[in-house]
């Protein structure tokens, strides 16, 4: 992939708490938290957790929509989350995650088979949710 090809930076998420849902990304998921401890000392506005070396989930606090002026109607997004968002993982990573949610007790779907996605049919995916409701899907192409 060149330099200069479209690639998605980041996701923003709304949550209640953003060290929980850190917290959640980090032992359930298996991302790593980024300026987790710059956000507990009141430096930057909100903590990421790394998808990628490209890719980051920005976890913003509830409280920051009504400081969200760059477009009309922005404020009033807080609280609505996107519909999902899809990770798509090596099999043996699908099988770690699906393994550690569990562990956790964090609900999943069942297990779906060749759902399309960026890449074409998924071998195989699920679905659950993050603590403030946010449904993320996990899935494998080879």
């Amino acid at each position: 992939m060149t330099d200069n090809a479209t690639r998605l930076d980041h996701v923003v998420l709304w949550v209640r708490d953003p060290v929980a849902s850190a917290t959640f990304y980090e032992t359930a998921v298996g991302l790593t938290p980024l300026r987790l401890t710059d956000f507990v000392a009141g430096q930057v506005s909100f903590p990421s957790v790394r998808v990628n070396e490209e890719t980051i989930l920005d976890l913003a606090p509830l409280t920051m929509a009504e400081r969200m002026t760059m477009l009309p109607g922005a404020p009033e997004s807080a609280g609505h989350p996107v519909n999902h968002v899809c990770l798509s993982l090596p099999p043996d990573a699908f099988d770690a995650l699906l393994a550690r949610l569990r562990a956790h007790e964090v609900p999943v779907s069942e297990i779906s088979h060749d759902s399309y996605g960026a890449r074409g049919p998924a071998r195989r995916s699920f679905s659950f949710r993050d603590p403030d409701g946010n449904v993320l899907e996990a899935r494998h192409y080879t």
